[in-house]
């Protein structure tokens, strides 16, 4: 059976599933094997739980002509992605970069449905599997796509455009996140700017921020929409940027009050405005959305506890994201500030290193607490006044519960697997 004919299978469910937990009535399910599980193994379940058609690539677990047999379900799963997207037709805007992304492409997805039907990546499902299981959630209703595309090593973002085959693209930034796998920043650089040369070669469209030089260099030869807050020659030029510390933005004869945090997620909010002016949503509109939009899932969130203000923005942290939160940190214009950060991940080689340069710059900039959570910060451990470091998250619970926080400005901040959420129990 080719794509097409699974396509016109596909077409006739209401959903796409590869996971029997979440499987609905009339949906379509895909048996993708795992590290630790074959979903082969779940084909006559998710058939049980309602499924129209199973997608297998063991012939052991054939059942009846509802079961589609293939030689990879992954690939078929790519394949068909790939397949819907062309058959829909419908413009796609695809966005990567080091940090950012997550919040940039909820924030456009607010600003585009006021005035389109438009679907996003849902989470973070940002990946070879993810961005298929986006692209299949398309229907004819869906007027606007929009496609968070992440990567950790070389020819990654290549082959999601090649699947997503975007009209636009937007890359927040480069900086030092999975420099394990792109092998350093140059590597992460050249990774990223996989989606310009796909891009360039298909003769489409890129927002740039014009404040960032590399982004002015890598985007030459591209048709540019562009947004700054220093060159009034652009398509959307960001007259004023405040942040104590949610961002306020002045630009297009508005006033836009978010609820984001930090300076560093201004130009998050400058490219879903710059985007909602080219799709022509109108400018009250965009300033609604934006206002609208609440972090969630640990990202930059403000949260109060008992007498404590807390900024949360554990869901994950690189070099990059670590420093310019810890700078906007130390700007805010509050007292008794506590940092409290945990190891950075996939740094490789440079991880010792790129832990020691936050340590540096705290120890340089800061005269609050600063408690550091995990062993490449334990690792880099200096004797300071009001400095405290913690090999694991374990033994900084032994000190929380001896420590009572009262009228304090807290930052959290640190990688995924750190999970320094857990800090809150013992507020």
């Amino acid at each position: 059976m080719n794509i097409q004919n699974i396509h016109d299978l596909f077409v006739k469910c209401s959903t796409v599933s590869i996971d029997t937990r979440k499987i609905g009535p009339n949906s379509f399910f895909v048996a993708i094997k795992g590290e630790k599980f074959d979903a082969n193994t779940f084909a006559n379940e998710a058939l049980e739980k309602g499924a129209r058609y199973v997608v297998i690539d063991n012939a052991d677990y054939f059942i009846d002509e509802r079961t589609i047999l293939v030689n990879d379900s992954l690939k078929t799963l790519q394949g068909l992605a790939k397949f819907h997207r062309q058959f829909l037709q419908l413009p796609i805007i695809a966005l990567t970069g080091s940090n950012g992304k997550t919040t940039t492409k909820e924030l456009i997805n607010v600003v585009l449905s006021k005035k389109y039907n438009t679907k996003a990546t849902i989470g973070n499902l940002n990946n070879h599997i993810g961005v298929p299981l986006t692209l299949l959630s398309f229907t004819k209703e869906t007027q606007i796509g929009i496609v968070e595309m992440g990567a950790n090593h070389q020819k990654e973002i290549e082959f999601l455009c090649d699947i997503a085959q975007p009209d636009y693209g937007y890359i927040t930034n480069f900086g030092k996140a999975h420099l394990e796998g792109f092998g350093g920043v140059e590597g992460v650089i050249k990774g990223k700017s996989e989606m310009y040369a796909f891009l360039m070669a298909n003769d489409k469209s890129v927002f740039v921020n014009l404040d960032d030089e590399l982004q002015i260099q890598k985007t030459e030869q591209l048709h540019r929409i562009t947004f700054s807050q220093k060159n009034k020659n652009v398509n959307v030029f960001v007259d004023e940027v405040t942040a104590n510390p949610f961002v306020t933005i002045k630009t297009l004869g508005i006033e836009i009050n978010s609820h984001l945090i930090g300076l560093y997620n201004a130009n998050n909010i400058n490219a879903a405005i710059t985007i909602g002016n080219h799709f022509e949503v109108p400018n009250n509109d965009i300033k609604a959305a934006i206002e609208s939009y609440i972090p969630e899932n640990n990202r930059s969130q403000l949260l109060t506890k008992g007498s404590n203000e807390i900024i949360l923005d554990a869901y994950n942290a690189n070099p990059s994201s670590m420093l310019v939160v810890l700078e906007n940190f130390i700007q805010l214009d509050k007292d008794n500030k506590i940092v409290i950060i945990g190891d950075m991940y996939e740094l490789g080689n440079e991880s010792l290193s790129e832990h020691k340069a936050i340590v540096e710059f705290l120890n340089q900039n800061s005269n609050f607490e600063c408690h550091f959570v995990g062993k490449d910060f334990f690792a880099n451990t200096v004797e300071k006044e009001n400095f405290y470091f913690y090999q694991t998250f374990e033994d900084y619970v032994k000190k929380l519960s001896s420590i009572k926080f009262e009228n304090k400005t807290l930052l959290i901040k640190g990688s995924r697997g750190m999970a320094l959420e857990r800090v809150l129990d013992y507020l």
